[in-house]
């Protein structure tokens, strides 16, 4: 975990959040599956002028109309609930009731038109129903998705966005007080529109809309959602997006998306402080002791640069982790960054974006104080092109400590530990930050791309067991976060090693499929089945991924 001293800004606490519902009401037309909508009041406290979809809080009286609601059998409390609540805000809201009688017959659009529906919500919404004999249809309304309102925002809701099919023979009829405009529309019109200015919805709207477009068929949504046999109803996901600047905007991103580990990093409450523009002129703060500094060598391969990191403050001195290429421009952009104070200079591995800058750099600062020029030195296997001699091999485990002391006088240390970690390079090493639970991966784990592994000096047995062996690493240091040597800091650390260990493994079984298909064939014939996913540009990279693969597979089989 971060030290609090480390964080740049001082922690503010998100507003608490409130339980509500909402949901999309689904219907099979020839266009396609369309979805109900309606236009916020322009004057709502929330997403105001927004098209959104049905709901609203939850109330205590919600539970104690469970009397009149089915359940499934699968259905939590908490789910019943929410089903019931958003079952009440569609009837106050459009008029849709989703309820049947006792004997299983559809509610009329005349019977629905009989209710009050500006009744004092929760235990009046039951009466009425309870009065006419009707049953709630809770049991026909699932979870698609569980929505937590972004951090900084005012005002905050953890709401699932529940999905029901429309009852026949109702019209929906907006209560020209909270809704307005109710609208059937197609999630790809929906977002067609939105993007051409004409349609305004929030964040969680339009991510959810870009999910539902993948469904053909209401009934293919239900289905999606339904629980699989023996297990729990869970939502399809769960998040509470982050929010970064990107071109001066406020920018929002879910879990899965680059930015939000960085985001989750540098401003853990959710404030907007974060500017996520690439650049190369200044260095970025990550923390008050991490800074990053991309090089200027943007391309298909090192993404948007090579990212320098530096470790330390003016009290401790400077550890710079990859100079990166021998860039004159970008070496005196880290002397700058440092005061020339440079105590440790440490190359996670040879190649030719991560290792040249180090003699340079080294050279630039005041003579007597040059720092070593630490890591492990390139094993035969490298190419020409990507050769590095250590000044002083690191040794699997030792621990580099910048220390010294504050202008208040309190004692600061930053150690930083060598993780061996072959696979990507024979001679690649990690680095983690002990007392901020930091991992510096190099080019071992990258955000938003795979890393080449390239025989011989590239091994795929060994990059394999260097995830296992980060992945030990983070679950006993409680590592939450990566910063790869190219893209944005990675969050949930060790769910990221999980998901890339797994996607390696898939792709090795597709490759063993090709040399299955074709026991004769030839790595060139394997590539187009096994890469069938990746765009054709990218295939003379892949290959030489799938040599480190072939070389694996052929390895195992002849261990048997």
């Amino acid at each position: 975990m971060v030290r609090p001293t480390q964080q740049l800004h001082a922690h503010r606490e998100p507003v608490p959040v409130r339980a509500a519902a909402t949901v999309l009401l689904l219907r099979d037309t020839d266009a396609g599956l369309e979805i109900l909508m309606t236009r916020r009041s322009a004057t709502a406290s929330f997403a105001p002028g927004a098209y959104v979809f049905p709901g609203g809080h939850i109330d205590a009286a919600d539970a104690a109309a469970a009397r009149i609601a089915a359940r499934r059998a699968t259905q939590s409390t908490t789910q019943h609930t929410q089903a019931i609540a958003a079952i009440r805000e569609a009837f106050e809201e459009l008029g849709i009731l989703l309820a049947r009688h006792a004997d299983g017959r559809a509610v009329c659009a005349d019977e629905v038109a009989a209710m009050d529906r500006n009744a004092t919500a929760g235990t009046a919404f039951a009466d009425q129903c309870a009065a006419r004999g009707l049953v709630l249809s809770a049991d026909e309304v699932f979870t698609f998705a569980h929505w937590i309102t972004d951090r900084d925002l005012p005002k905050r809701f953890d709401v699932p966005f529940l999905v029901a099919r429309m009852p026949e023979g109702q019209t929906p009829t907006a209560d020209e007080s909270e809704q307005f405009e109710p609208c059937w529309v197609r999630p790809a019109d929906a977002l067609a529109r939105h993007e051409a200015g004409s349609f305004f919805m929030i964040f969680p709207t339009i991510r959810t809309l870009q999910r539902m477009a993948a469904y053909a068929t209401v009934d293919a949504v239900l289905a999606a959602c339904a629980p699989v046999a023996g297990g729990e109803e869970k939502p399809l996901w769960t998040s509470c997006p982050r929010a970064g600047l990107l071109k001066g905007e406020d920018a929002r991103y879910m879990e899965h998306e680059s930015p939000f580990g960085e985001l989750a990093l540098v401003c853990p409450d959710g404030q907007i402080a974060h500017a996520l523009d690439w650049q190369s002129t200044q260095p970025v703060a990550l923390l008050k002791n991490v800074q990053r500094l991309t090089a200027p060598n943007p391309s298909a391969m090192t993404g948007p640069g090579t990212n320098t990191y530096l470790v330390g403050d003016a009290a401790t001195g400077y550890l710079v982790i990859d100079p990166g290429p021998n860039d004159a421009v970008h070496l005196g952009r880290l002397m700058d960054a440092t005061q020339g104070d440079i105590r440790l200079i440490v190359c996670t591995h040879s190649h030719a974006d991560h290792s040249p800058g180090a003699a340079p750099l080294q050279a630039l600062c005041a003579a007597g104080r040059k720092p070593p020029i630490l890591g492990l030195s390139s094993a035969p296997t490298a190419r020409a092109t990507a050769r590095f001699s250590a000044e002083r091999e690191l040794a699997d485990g030792e621990r580099l400590v910048l220390s010294g002391t504050a202008p208040d006088g309190t004692p600061i240390t930053h150690t930083l530990r060598a993780v061996h970690t072959p696979g990507h390079a024979a001679n690649h090493l990690c680095l983690v930050l002990e007392e901020d639970g930091l991992l510096f991966s190099g080019d071992h784990i990258l955000n938003g791309s795979t890393t080449v592994i390239d025989p011989p000096d590239g091994d795929m047995t060994a990059y394999l067991d260097s995830l296992d062996k980060l992945d030990a690493a983070c679950a006993a240091g409680g590592i939450d976060f990566i910063l790869p040597a190219h893209g944005y800091v990675i969050g949930f650390a060790r769910t990221a090693i999980a998901h890339l260990k797994a996607h390696r493994l898939k792709r090795e079984a597709k490759i063993a499929a090709a040399m299955q298909r074709l026991p004769e064939g030839t790595p060139e014939q394997w590539l187009p089945l096994a890469y069938d996913d990746v765009p054709e540009r990218m295939w003379p990279v892949a290959a030489r991924s799938l040599a480190a693969h072939v070389a694996r597979i052929r390895q195992l089989a002849e261990a048997r």
